[in-house]
């Protein structure tokens, strides 16, 4: 279980391949991180389901950020 505490703003959020994709807003509830905008101004989220670990100050997912990236949504989960 992920101890949802130690997700925190600007925290960088790599892939399994070690690659950071995104940083981290703030949590979105009890199942989103909503994710800092990117370069065309939008949100994103990704579930906390997709995070193994908070180790080393990084949110590491797992999967790769391009299937992350393809797989997020504009809108939080509930």
């Amino acid at each position: 279980m992920i101890n949802t505490n130690a997700i925190k703003p600007e925290m960088p959020v790599v892939c399994s391949l070690d690659g950071q994709f995104a940083t981290v807003d703030h949590m979105e509830g009890a199942k989103s991180i909503k994710l800092n905008k990117d370069k065309n101004g939008q949100h994103h989220y990704i579930p906390l389901s997709w995070v193994v670990s908070t180790a080393d100050g990084k949110v590491k997912i797992d999967r790769p950020g391009e299937e992350a990236m393809q797989k997020w949504s504009t809108t939080p989960l509930h």
